[in-house]
């Protein structure tokens, strides 16, 4: 893949087009020294949400989802462009520190979830180091990963140590060749591998997020389902959604109502469970099944009314919608020397003009946004 310089002023917000600074960037010392036994034990208290996470709307934002790179050793069909991305430089990435500084603020402002997402973002040399600063900060209930598997098997051991405590693993098909096709790589059965290595460790649920796509792996949601039969996995099906460079139609998009009657029909004991009104899936239960069965509907039902969650992407621009082309720099100010103050309200201003819901599907594929490797799964 080309390597190019990011353009991310394409995308910021007038609000803190702030000028490049050429001060010294300030670090920040990582608040946890050594590896504990559970990094999260004991932290049932909040923080109370401050009046930066919360919108116009009245919706309280306690939920980070952080890119800790754009690299990725897949090439997803529906998350890169064919002809590749173009990558930010290295300097430009946020670094170890600066994650930390940003998370801490958000975390003591009322976040009590934290997911690493990517790119990939095992591929992270620091990760490691990442995870057991953030699991030690006081108010954080979970650290949660979303991975496509590939590393994952080899490095879970270390990262359950420094506090990971939810999985999500990228699984599109169950079939090798399929899997090469839509990748454009090899590797399926390190993805089994590590969504099995996941349960032997533990996690329950492992979840498994499998973007559903007409003609391509629509046939296989029930032999997904059954995976659910002995094993505590929940397999999650997304509907298919448009962003820059990966060739979205509609006549790709499998909608929930489908979905739904294809799988009910194999699995009549299929029942709804009560959901929290922030959660992003609808669940189900299969009777005598360990697992469960969930759909993402964000083409044919949204559920913007219950959005609790902020994104901060790997070039430190932080975005409030994952489909809203906005973003605004938290890097520039933060090499700039600003104090926790003015980073509160330059975050407060953008969460107060997130909007009541993102666009509809046909408005969102015509809008400029950038490509999801980008923003982060």
């Amino acid at each position: 893949m080309r390597r190019y310089v990011s353009r991310i002023t394409d995308w910021s917000m007038p609000f803190a087009s702030w000028a490049y600074c050429e001060a010294a960037p300030k670090t920040y010392a990582s608040c946890c020294a050594k590896t504990r036994e559970d990094p999260l034990k004991d932290k049932d208290k909040r923080n109370p949400v401050s009046d930066m996470l919360i919108d116009g709307f009245g919706r309280m934002h306690t939920y980070l989802r952080i890119s800790l790179t754009e690299r990725c050793n897949l090439r997803c069909h529906y998350c890169m462009p064919a002809e590749g991305v173009e990558l930010t430089p290295p300097p430009q990435l946020l670094s170890h520190h600066e994650i930390l500084r940003l998370a801490n603020l958000f975390v003591t402002s009322g976040v009590d979830k934290i997911r690493l997402t990517g790119g990939e973002p095992t591929l992270r040399k620091d990760i490691q180091d990442i995870c057991l600063s953030l699991s030690a900060l006081k108010g954080l209930k979970t650290l949660a990963i979303t991975t496509n598997g590939i590393t994952l098997a080899r490095k879970l051991p270390m990262l359950k140590q420094c506090g990971v405590t939810s999985l999500n693993i990228s699984l599109d098909t169950l079939v090798p060749a399929k899997f090469e096709f839509l990748t454009r790589r090899k590797g399926h059965q390190r993805v089994m591998d590590s969504i099995n290595a996941a349960i032997d460790f533990g996690y329950n649920p492992v979840k498994v997020n499998c973007v559903v796509m007409r003609g391509f792996n629509d046939d296989e949601m029930c032999d997904f389902v059954n995976l659910t039969r002995d094993k505590p996995i929940n397999i999650r099906f997304i509907e298919f959604m448009p962003f820059d460079g990966n060739v979205w139609n509609v006549k790709k998009l499998v909608p929930y109502s489908e979905m739904l009657d294809t799988v009910s029909k194999q699995f009549p004991s299929l029942k709804k469970l009560h959901d929290h009104p922030t959660e992003t899936a609808k669940n189900f239960k299969i009777d005598g099944y360990m697992g469960t069965v969930s759909f993402i509907t964000s083409m044919t039902e949204h559920f913007c009314a219950g959005c609790n969650r902020l994104r901060l992407l790997a070039d430190g621009n932080f975005k409030v919608c994952l489909f809203g082309p906005s973003e605004v720099s938290l890097r520039d100010p933060l090499r700039c020397g600003v104090g926790d103050e003015e980073l509160t309200e330059i975050i407060g201003a953008a969460v107060k003009r997130k909007k009541a819901s993102h666009a509809g599907m046909f408005e969102i594929s015509k809008t400029a946004n950038r490509p999801m490797i980008h923003i982060g799964g």
